[in-house]
């Protein structure tokens, strides 16, 4: 294992926690993560393609080593600029592999700012947990946020008596992970407290923000990406996880766009199916 590097950006007034796997002078990869996740969860990635490229890996704002934002703005605005910040900081274009709500912010980011990014690489990340379309934005929808939001003041995080049960607890969650990474995954993705362990990360990523851009938004970024573009799902039954496995339609200015479905695994594409993420990886990336 090549261990990391902990450093630091700062995005919007919010130092973002970065994690560096070196080769500098290579070209930049950047690893970004999903929901109540963190970027550690990379390293049997980063392992496999530091040696190509030079990897780092953010926290997003309110997960792992990065700053907790008072107020909770967790928004898909705010995290894809702290997203195009580090790609700033690390040397633009660069390629861009991410997971899930990670995979959403990667894509509004590059409509957003296309010319930061030199390819992008997306697992089970079409989907968003954004407010549904048939929801008018309105006092009755804003009430609803603000009272799930206000809600989490009175929360108190669950405490895991020991790191064997937080190990427990994310092998509930994905069974398929494997039993030799279990044990840093609960680490990285602890801290302890009195009474034992609780997630690092922040439970008002929850709440999102009031203004959130809308599912039916999205496809107006993706079709202003002009990069090429690789999306990748699980070999399941997309319908009821809100995947879009037919968004090629919607890239209309992206170099080229292409669909792969994994088989044999779960949400969690590359702990799932390791070797495989990693050669079409390795095949995407080096064909920009």
């Amino acid at each position: 294992m090549v261990e990391p590097t902990q450093r630091f950006v700062e995005s919007q007034r919010v130092q973002i926690s970065v994690w560096d796997w070196g080769n500098e002078g290579a070209p930049p990869l950047v690893l970004v993560h999903g929901g109540g996740d963190n970027a550690r969860s990379w390293q049997r990635v980063a392992d496999t393609l530091s040696s190509e490229y030079h990897v780092v890996a953010p926290d997003l704002r309110g997960h792992g080593g990065s700053a907790w934002v008072p107020g909770g703005t967790y928004g898909l605005p705010d995290n894809a600029l702290d997203v195009v910040r580090v790609i700033e900081w690390v040397g633009s274009p660069a390629r861009v592999l991410a997971h899930s709500y990670g995979g959403s912010v990667s894509l509004l980011a590059n409509g957003t700012y296309p010319e930061h990014f030199r390819a992008l690489m997306v697992l089970e990340g079409t989907h968003s947990l954004n407010p549904r379309d048939d929801e008018p934005m309105g006092p009755g929808w804003l009430r609803r946020w603000g009272d799930r939001v206000r809600s989490f003041e009175g929360m108190t995080p669950r405490v895991y008596p020991s790191l064997d049960d937080a190990r427990e607890r994310l092998k509930a969650a994905n069974p398929r992970l494997p039993a030799d990474f279990l044990p840093s995954m609960a680490e990285y993705a602890s801290k302890p407290v009195e009474g034992g362990y609780v997630w690092r990360h922040d439970y008002w990523i929850n709440g999102r923000t009031s203004m959130e851009v809308r599912r039916a938004e999205l496809p107006r970024f993706w079709a202003n990406i002009e990069c090429p573009v690789l999306l990748v799902f699980a070999d399941r039954d997309h319908t009821n996880s809100g995947q879009v496995p037919d968004a090629e339609q919607h890239f209309a200015r992206a170099a080229s766009v292409r669909t792969v479905f994994i088989p044999d695994s779960g949400h969690w594409i590359h702990h799932d199916q390791l070797e495989r993420t990693v050669s079409e990886a390795r095949s995407f990336f080096a064909s920009v």
